[in-house]
This record gives structure tokens, sequence and C-alpha cells, in this order.
């Protein structure tokens, strides 16, 4: 069988091989850390507390994004969330800020080198504070805390921790993307992700089976699989932009003869920032029910923009949500995208599209095909990041919503692809079959700007 055949290409691959099973064992310690529980938590009492939440509750989003972690009150309950939510920040610095766009583009691996600096330390600080929500959050959880722990050595003892627990996650990460396979912070996401995702199928098909609605069942599995299929469609989706190699001649000067021009295209994605929007603006959501979390921690009702953002069903919720996916996806494109380079690089290349002049006209041609194509894949990644809301009302269990569409989704795909890339090209470059018979799979390893790695 060609599924045989190729896991034994990918084993002969002694370097393919390492990095695979370096890969698997960082993976398998971070799952390890988020049951490691912090000191002073009695468990059984925040596993009650989750289960007396909604599935609509924005903190069993989180919970489903550490891999079940945040529930568990474990070292590792932030996960690598609060690096996401640095990378942010730095990244769109380098947007606006004249610093960090010298950073970014003419001091090279030195300025690369100071980024991730900067990117470390403001993950420190962002980690004290969301760290400061979450032992509130445990705090306010009745009979969470042993009695036996003074309050001050509990707080004081647990914020290191929960620190170090993330500083610890991202080393994971970045050791993973060194040394492993795929991006490691992603991957560590959707390891995350993935532990909570058989739970939530048998959940969904014992419910139905109960309610003798199997069939209904096999209906939403289908959409399941229409669902993915469109988002791989979009993400693996490219608009080639014709270009021609000017005439060359061959031969010596007294024979020569003109070479005919070759053509050849340029791959401009319609989903140039692949998954990048939706974790950043998902990234950003946490902030408002971390900063609500501080304001109710007298116990009080919380107002109406703290139940917005703590329900992710919520129309509120969402409207936000989509706005930030689509402006995301804008942002993360131009940070990606530079029309000039390409116009350049043509030019220095003796191509040039067809009908259109060289230089800043190429440009311009170019920019506004990537701001025309932009806006479908934004608005499709926006569609996708709500559909567990639109699934929801339409009857399907809020807990297996989650994985219907959404970041979950979206993650797990758009990782998958990345991962499949790296692996591949592995393979042809050793002159083995790729995964595929044609075509090739397009993951964001090609495309230069990831977490963690500010360009």
């Amino acid at each position: 069988m060609k599924l045989i055949r190729i896991i034994k290409n990918i084993w002969n691959i002694k370097e393919l091989r390492e990095r695979i099973l370096f890969t698997l064992l960082m993976l398998f310690i971070f799952r390890v850390g988020t049951f490691v529980v912090l000191p002073g938590v009695i468990p059984a009492a925040m596993a009650k507390a989750s289960q007396s939440r909604g599935a609509n509750d924005l903190l069993g989003l989180i919970n489903t994004f550490t891999g079940g972690a945040f529930d568990n009150a474990a070292v590792l309950a932030l996960g690598v969330m609060p690096y996401i939510t640095a990378s942010i920040i730095v990244q769109l610095l380098g947007f606006a800020v004249p610093y960090f766009q010298r950073l970014q583009t003419r001091e090279g691996e030195s300025g690369r080198k100071r980024l991730n600096q900067i990117t470390r330390l403001l993950t420190v600080a962002i980690t004290l504070v969301q760290g400061g929500g979450y032992l509130q959050l445990i705090s306010s959880t009745p009979g969470a805390v042993s009695p036996n722990i003074p309050e001050g050595l509990f707080w004081f003892s647990n914020i290191i921790i929960l620190t170090a627990g993330t500083i610890f996650s991202m080393w994971l990460g970045e050791r993973i993307t060194d040394k492993g396979v795929g991006n490691g912070v992603s991957l560590i996401i959707m390891i995350g992700i993935i532990a909570r995702l058989p739970q939530s199928f048998v959940f969904e098909f014992q419910k139905l089976f109960g309610d003798s609605q199997l069939l209904l069942f096999f209906i939403e599995m289908a959409g399941l699989f229409v669902v993915v299929l469109a988002t791989v469609l979009v993400i693996q989706g490219v608009r080639r932009i014709p270009i021609q190699f000017a005439k060359r001649m061959v031969g010596r000067s007294g024979g020569a003869l003109p070479q005919s021009s070759a053509r050849d295209y340029l791959p401009m994605k319609v989903n140039s920032a692949g998954v990048m929007p939706i974790i950043f603006a998902q990234a950003l959501m946490f902030l408002p029910a971390t900063v609500f979390q501080y304001l109710s921690a007298d116990g009080g009702e919380q107002n109406a923009g703290a139940q917005m953002f703590n329900d992710i069903y919520s129309f509120g919720y969402n409207l936000v949500f989509f706005i930030l996916i689509v402006i995301f996806t804008y942002v993360y494109t131009a940070l990606m995208i530079n029309p000039t380079n390409y116009a350049e690089y043509l030019k220095r290349s003796n191509a040039f599209i067809p009908g259109v002049k060289p230089g800043e006209a190429t440009a311009s041609y170019i920019d506004n095909i990537m701001t025309r194509i932009t806006l479908p894949g934004s608005v499709f990644l926006g569609l996708i990041g709500i559909l567990p809301s639109i699934v929801a009302t339409m009857g399907v269990n809020q807990q297996f919503a989650l994985f219907f569409g959404g970041t979950s989704l979206l993650i797990m795909v758009g990782v998958a692809l990345d991962t499949l890339q790296v692996i591949e090209s592995y393979l042809l470059t050793k002159k083995y079959d790729g995964l595929i018979k044609s075509g090739r799979i397009q993951g964001r390893a090609s495309q230069g700007l990831q977490i963690g790695q500010p360009q």
C-alpha cells in the first residue's frame, strides 16, 4: 500500500526520523505538564467548578486550547497563549513603529535576536498579568485552595510557577521549531486541541444515540467533512499571475538566434496569512476576559461587557471576533507581502507581467490583486471563526460545536498542512515520492513569517 511505502520512506531518512521522534518527545513532555497541579490547589474542586460552567464559557475555550490544563490548575495552565499575545504586539509594532521596522527589515540576524528578546520579556509581563487573573479565579472557586497554605505564599509561589510554565512551554516550542518538524508553538496549540477532540466526538455520539438520532450524527460528520474540505481549499488556494521572461540571444554574436521567451507565474495565495489572523484575534479576545476577571473579583454580578466577552456564542462576541479576523488578515498579509519587492525581483530577473509596465505599475498591479483576493479569504476565515455559534443555534451540542469550525478547526488544518509540507520537502529532496500524486502541499512554512520568528 502507498501509505505503508510513504511511512517506510519517511523512516529511512535519518534526519527526518530524528526530527519526528524529537517532536513527539517534546509534545509528550508538554502533555505531562498539563496534569501537574499547582501546589495548594484541590483538583476536585476545580473539576466541579468546570462542570458547573456552561459550554459557552470563554474559560472552556481556553481549556480546549491548553488540552485541559486550565481546568486541571496545572503548572502549564496558561500554555503558550501569553507568548502568542506578545508576538502579536511585537509584530504589530513592527508595522507601525520605525524602531521595530528597522529591527525587522534592516538589521538582519541581530535585529531578529533583539526582537526575540523583547518578545520573551513581554511574554513574562503578560504572564504575570494573566497568571494573576487565573489565580484570582482559583481563589474565588469554593474549596479550590487548601486551607493549610497561607494566602501570600499561595500567590507568590504560584505566580512564579505559572510564569515558569509559560516560559518552559515557549522553550519547548522553540526547540521543536529548531530541531523538530514544523512550527513548535503551533504544534503545541494543536496537540492541546486534539487532546479534547475524541471526548467531544464520543459525547456527541452518545447524546444523539441515546436520543435515537444516530442519523443526525452522521449528517453532522458529513457537514464537518465538507467544512474541512472548504478550509483546505481556501488555505491552499492560489491566484496565479502570469509573468514572461524577455527574449535572450543564444549563440555567438555572428549567428545568434533569439530564444523564445519563457512563461511562468507568480503564485499569490488567497489566504497568505494562513491561520495566524484567527490565532491573533482569539488571543486578543482573551484579554478582556482577564480584565473582567479582576473587576468581578468581589463576586458581584458581571456587567453587559463582561457577559458578552465571556460568552463565545453571544452575538457581540462573534461580531467583534469576525471584525478582528478580517482586520488581522489584511494586516498580516501587508506584513508578509510587499508588492514593491515583487516588482524589483521581476525587474532584476528580466521578467514582466504581460500588459503591465515594470516598476511602480507592476507593484500597483500586484497590490490591487492581493487586495481583491484577500477580501474573500478574510471573510471566509471570519465565517469559519464564528461557525461554532452558527451550528450551535442549529442544535449541535456546544462542546462539539467548538470543533465544528472556529479557531480549533483552522489551527488543526493549518498546522497539519504546515507539518505535512515540511515532511514532503524532505521526501522530495531525498528523491522519494511526495505525500500526494499531483500538486504540492502548501503550508505556512513557505511563507516566512511565523509565531516567535519575527522577520
